[in-house]
């Protein structure tokens, strides 16, 4: 706890320090964005890391799009029909062109998807559309998607975020130099150093009011909060620690936007790991950890305690469910009743944990190191460049690793993505290996059906398999915080902390 306040007095003082020197200032029509690290890929059907998905929705459109309740709305599908659980007719909007001058139509929509599921690109959203038979284009503005069995996350697969609309015969290259039909072209990029877009001349809705945007990839958190303290940079999203936000919410020329966010963060077990492949084990792991503690002196009381993957305001969460509160005594007496006894030097076991290098995530890993030695077991942390990280993570390279759901988790087919058998790498998200015949048969039963009532009684009872098996320890929902200079206005949050304030957000004359 005390770094992470260090950090925070390093911050205003750093701050101090530089306010007698030469600013650099963003373009009048300019907006300098922050980010942590660069998009794996700018093609939105390989695409799966935040920053690839947030950037993406600015240059594509998807067929339908989420809102911020959780619900389904148009986008280049003006509307759609659902003739069976297996068939579905969407309805195109005419007059959309890509950022190139061609029209987008039904064939560049069929062409997304058969180039996903036919491995003209590799990507690991293939597994998402698994259940797609077949896609048809009988006409310019009418597309009609035949699916293998009925698949109530489809229309939550096609909305932004999950894939975005490519010109046909877009390939495996596609990624350096897209082309989207999105209110944002794509100008450059510069891996670990920045993506430039700017707004599209011939977007069909509504266009933004910012010329250009630059996505400066800046890994060092300090260095991004006094990139915005300087007024070289005009704003961050969920890219500062809670104390930086803290410190910059005293500065004058800054403005932070907070709210509930849906983006979770959590714990994930390699079950074919030693010790961890003991339900005990995890059990014992979550009854040591001081979760509201953390909130409070570590993440600044800007989150809330998690149970469920699933957002608290979802029509299919619940929180009856195991619980586990912060119990160090029960979690020592678990462990010994397993058979884990304590050492001469009261170590009962080593695990290893990776995060990346961002600075609340190692903070964390500090915390849960000593609350974890409390009870026997020692973290040996690695942090790693994030790249590096996610490629480990997606590989289920590792036995302990932090991580967060982003966006994804707004919809119940997070738990089949996350938790299936049939969604072990390269095929899916279920990085610990986790395999519960149980499980696999509710989330069938669920897919089986478009009866929301239905469908609620199964997700219940995975959550509640979940809550008892602890394949992945959910922390905590951290708020959607965006810190802003005061040139940039019209910003509001997201629950998923998406960019798309950048559609409607305007620079102050």
């Amino acid at each position: 706890m005390p770094r992470g306040r260090a950090l925070g007095t390093l911050l205003i003082f750093l701050a101090g320090v530089l306010t007698g020197c030469a600013h650099h200032k963003p373009d009048t029509d300019s907006v300098t964005m922050l980010i942590e690290s660069s998009p794996s890929s700018l093609d939105p059907r390989v695409g799966t890391d935040s920053q690839a998905e947030r950037i993406d929705a600015l240059i594509f459109d998807s067929l339908v799009q989420k809102t911020t309740t959780f619900g389904i709305a148009p986008d280049i599908a003006l509307r759609w029909d659902i003739l069976d659980p297996r068939t579905y007719i969407f309805h195109l909007r005419t007059g959309v062109y890509f950022q190139d001058g061609r029209p987008l139509t039904s064939r560049d929509v069929k062409w997304t998807l058969d180039s996903v599921l036919n491995g003209t690109v590799v990507s690991v959203k293939a597994g998402a559309y698994k259940n797609i038979a077949s896609v048809e284009a009988p006409d310019p503005s009418t597309v009609v998607i035949h699916l293998s069995q009925p698949d109530p996350s489809l229309l939550w697969n096609l909305c932004n975020g999950g894939i975005g609309i490519v010109p046909y015969g877009s390939g495996r290259d596609f990624w350096r130099h897209p082309i989207g039909s999105g209110p944002y072209r794509f100008v450059s990029q510069q891996v670990d150093k920045d993506v430039v877009i700017e707004r599209s001349q011939n977007y069909w809705g509504a266009p933004p009011h910012i010329d250009r945007i630059r996505f400066a990839v800046v890994p060092d958190a300090i260095t991004r909060a006094l990139e915005l303290e300087r007024g070289s940079a005009d704003v961050a999203v969920n890219a500062l620690s809670p104390d930086m936000v803290v410190a910059l919410r005293k500065r004058q020329n800054l403005v932070v936007e907070d709210g509930p966010g849906s983006e979770i963060a959590y714990l994930v077990f390699n079950l074919r790991t030693p010790y961890l492949k003991d339900v005990q084990v995890r059990r014992a792991i979550e009854l040591a950890i001081n979760r509201p503690l953390i909130i409070h002196s570590l993440m600044r009381d800007q989150a809330r305690v998690a149970e469920s993957l699933l957002p608290p305001q979802h029509w299919a969460w619940t929180d009856d469910v195991a619980q586990y509160p912060y119990n160090p005594t029960a979690a020592s007496a678990l462990l010994d009743s397993a058979g884990y006894k304590r050492g001469a030097d009261g170590i009962r076991f080593h695990i290893g944990m990776k995060t990346s290098t961002d600075e609340t995530t190692r903070l964390l890993a500090v915390v849960l190191q000593q609350q974890l030695a409390q009870v026997g077991i020692a973290l040996d942390l690695r942090s790693y460049e994030f790249a590096t990280f996610y490629s480990d993570l997606t590989r289920g390279a590792f036995q302990i690793a932090s991580s967060r759901w982003i966006g994804g988790n707004e919809q119940p087919d997070i738990f089949r993505y996350a938790y299936s058998a049939a969604s072990f790498p390269p095929h899916g998200g279920n990085r610990g290996f986790y395999d519960n015949p149980a499980l696999d048969a509710l989330l069938n039963d669920a897919a089986s059906t478009l009866d929301q009532s239905k469908q609620r009684v199964d997700y219940l009872k995975v959550q509640q398999i979940l809550a008892s098996d602890l394949p992945t320890l959910d922390l905590w929902y951290l708020d959607t915080v965006i810190v802003h200079t005061r040139r940039l206005q019209n910003v509001t949050t997201t629950p998923s902390g998406d960019f798309d304030f950048l559609r409607t957000a305007v620079i102050a004359p």
